[in-house]
C-alpha cells in the first residue's frame, strides 16, 4: 500500500500473548518508520479503585495468564512494604523458587514454541536447515516442541506443590507465604529441578551447565559450538546456526538503553551469591547512552500519553500520580496505541533477560554487545540460556526451605499508606504503585515489561523500543515480512499484561494481514 507517497505495510501479528497491530514504512527494501498499535484496552488500575486492600492479591494475577505469579508477587511486596513487615527466611526461598519455576517455562515456551516456529517460515524453504527445522519445530509435532511441552508442564507443578495452583495463584501474601510445605512438598520440588536439569542439560545446551557457565566470550562461544555434536545439535545449537544463516545479528539494534528492577532476593545465610554485591540475585539498573547505573530509582519513573488512547496530561507523570482515562475518538490522528510511554529518566528502555544479564555483568552478554551492539539474535540467546544461571539457585534454595521455621509473619490490617512493588517478570521490569486509604485501594498503577517494550511514542516523540527496533529492519518480501516477526518476537511480547480489550470493528480488521507461518 501506498501513503502520502509513502510505501506502508499494515500487519496483525500473532504469536506475542494476545494481538498486535504494526504499520510499517518501507524505503528501497528497507524500514524507516514504525508505529505499535497495542489494540486493547487494559482497564485493572480502574476495576482495582475502592477495592479492599488485598483484592490485588486476587483480581492483579488474571493481569496475564502465562506470569501470574510475578503479578501476584508484585502486588504483595507493595503491601509488605506499606505495611514494613519484614520476611521470614523461608517466605523469601518459597516466593523465590516458585517465581524462578515460571520464568523458566515461559523462557522454553517462548523460545521453542514462539519463536522457533519463524524458522517454518516459506521464507526459508530453500535454506539447507529447513528440514531440519520442520522435524524439531513443527506445530504440535516438532520433537523439540513436544518435550517442551512436556517439561515445562513440569516444571510448573513446583508452582501448584507450593502455591495451590497456576495459573492465578494467591498463596503470596503480605508478611510471607500462605501455604506451608511438608517435608515431602519440597523433596517433589527437588526431584522435579532436577529432572528438568537433566533435560535442558541434554536438549536445550547439550551439555552440563557446568560447561555452559565457561562460555564468557563470543570466541569461546564459538569454541563451544566446534566443540562436540551434542553442542551443534542441541536446541540452542540449531538456535545459534539457523540465527546466523538467516543474519539475526543484522536484525533490531534499538535505542540501547537497559533497564532492570531486578529478582529474587539473597536470604541471609543462603549458599547462593548474587552476580554483584547486593541483596539480589539478579541487580537492579540502567544502561543509557552506553553508562551503566548500579541501582534503578523507582522515582525516575514516568508514564506518557500523548500518543496513547488516554485522556492528555502534559508530560509524563510518576505511577503514584498517574491517570487511567480511555479516550478513543473517530477524529484522532495521533493517538494510535492502547498502551502507555514508560520512560526511565526521560528516556525509552528495553527491559527483558538481555537487560538482566548485561546489568548483572555476565561476561558473555556484555562481550556480545559491545562488537556490535543489541540485536535480536543476542536478545533471543539470553532468553534460551537465562534456566542455566536459575536452575542452580532453584535447587539450593528448594533444599534450604525448612519445615519447621516460620512461613509467614502476621499483618492483621494494611495500614493507609503508599507502597510499591518492583520485580523483573519472565519479560523485563514489572512495577506496581498501590496507595491504600481506610482499608481501600485509592490509587492503583501497573507499568508491565511489554508496556515498557512496545511502547508507543512519547511526549517528545521518541519511539517505544521495539518501535526504534524495526528502524533499518531489511524486508525481502512486503507480502512476507518475516524479519519484522523475528524482530518483535526477540522481545517476547505479551500484549495481555499491555493491554485488555480487543475492538471488533470490521473496518480495523480489514485494514490487517497476518505474517504467514
Amino acid at each position: 500500500m501506498t501513503e502520502n507517497g509513502k510505501k506502508t505495510i499494515d500487519l496483525a501479528l500473532n504469536r506475542v500473548e494476545g494481538d498486535l497491530e504494526l504499520k510499517i514504512e518501507h524505503e528501497d527494501g528497507v524500514v524507516t518508520n514504525a508505529w505499535s498499535k497495542g489494540i486493547m484496552y487494559r482497564g485493572f488500575e480502574n476495576m482495582l479503585k475502592g477495592r479492599g486492600a488485598r483484592d490485588g492479591l486476587v483480581l492483579t494475577p488474571r493481569v496475564c495468564g502465562i506470569c501470574g505469579t510475578a503479578h501476584l508477587l508484585t502486588a504483595a511486596k507493595a503491601l509488605d512494604m506499606i505495611s514494613g513487615v519484614h520476611l521470614p527466611t523461608n517466605a523469601m526461598l518459597v516466593r523465590n523458587v516458585a517465581m524462578m519455576a515460571e520464568h523458566i517455562q515461559s523462557d522454553l515456551r517462548h523460545g521453542i514454541l514462539m519463536f522457533m516456529q519463524d524458522c517454518l517460515n516459506p521464507a526459508y524453504v530453500g535454506l539447507p536447515l529447513y528440514e531440519e527445522a520442520i522435524h524439531r519445530y513443527q506445530t504440535f509435532k516438532g520433537r523439540s516442541v513436544v518435550r517442551t511441552i512436556r517439561m515445562t508442564k513440569k516444571i510448573l507443578e513446583i508452582v501448584a506443590i507450593l502455591g495451590g495452583q497456576w495459573p492465578n495463584s494467591s498463596f503470596i501474601v503480605p508478611g510471607g507465604v500462605a501455604s506451608v510445605p511438608t517435608f515431602n512438598d519440597i523433596v517433589n520440588c527437588t526431584y522435579i529441578i532436577n529432572n528438568f536439569t537433566t533435560w535442558y542439560e541434554e536438549q536445550i545446551l547439550g551439555c552440563p551447565l557446568d560447561r555452559w557457565q565457561q562460555v564468557r566470550s563470543e570466541q569461546e562461544l564459538q569454541a563451544w559450538l566446534d566443540e562436540s555434536d551434542s553442542h551443534r545439535d542441541s536446541d540452542l545449537g540449531f538456535f545459534i546456526r539457523f540465527a546466523r544463516l538467516v543474519d539475526l545479528h543484522r536484525l533490531g539494534r534499538g535505542h540501547g538503553n537497559f533497564l532492570s528492577f531486578g529478582q529474587l532476593e539473597l536470604p541471609e545465610g543462603s549458599a547462593v551469591h548474587g552476580h554483584r554485591d547486593g541483596a539480589l540475585l539478579l541487580s537492579p539498573g540502567f544502561i543509557g547512552q552506553g553508562q551503566a547505573a548500579t541501582d534503578c530509582d523507582q522515582e525516575l519513573v514516568t508514564e506518557h500519553v500523548t500518543y496513547s488512547h488516554f485522556v492528555d496530561y502534559p508530560g509524563g507523570l510518576h505511577p503514584f500520580d498517574g491517570q487511567t482515562q480511555p479516550y478513543v475518538s473517530p477524529y484522532e490522528i495521533i493517538k494510535y496505541s492502547f498502551c502507555k510511554a514508560p520512560r526511565y529518566d526521560g528516556r525509552p528502555a528495553e527491559t527483558g533477560p538481555l537487560a538482566q544479564m548485561l546489568i548483572s555483568g555476565h561476561p558473555l552478554f556484555t562481550d556480545m554487545i559491545a562488537g556490535g551492539g543489541p540485536n535480536a539474535y543476542i536478545r533471543e540467546l539470553a532468553r534460551l540460556t537465562r534456566p542455566a544461571e536459575l536452575l542452580p539457585a532453584m535447587k539450593i534454595w528448594a533444599g534450604e526451605i525448612d519445615p519447621e521455621a516460620p512461613f509467614y509473619q502476621s499483618v492483621r490490617e494494611i495500614p493507609d499508606g503508599r507502597g510499591y512493588g518492583l520485580i523483573d517478570a519472565s519479560r523485563g521490569a514489572l512495577g506496581h504503585w498501590v496507595e491504600i486509604s481506610r482499608q481501600k485501594i485509592a490509587h492503583y498503577q501497573i507499568i508491565t515489561p511489554t508496556a515498557w517494550n512496545g511502547s508507543p511514542r512519547d511526549h517528545d516523540g521518541v519511539r517505544g523500543p521495539w518501535e526504534e527496533a524495526l528502524i533499518g529492519t531489511p524486508i525481502a518480501d512486503p507480502d512476507n515480512p518475516v524479519e519484522i516477526g523475528h524482530v518483535i518476537r526477540s522481545f517476547d511480547a505479551c500484549q495481555v499484561c499491555a493491554v485488555h480489550l480487543l475492538t471488533t470493528d470490521d473496518h480495523t480488521a480489514g485494514h490487517s494481514r497476518c505474517l504467514r507461518v
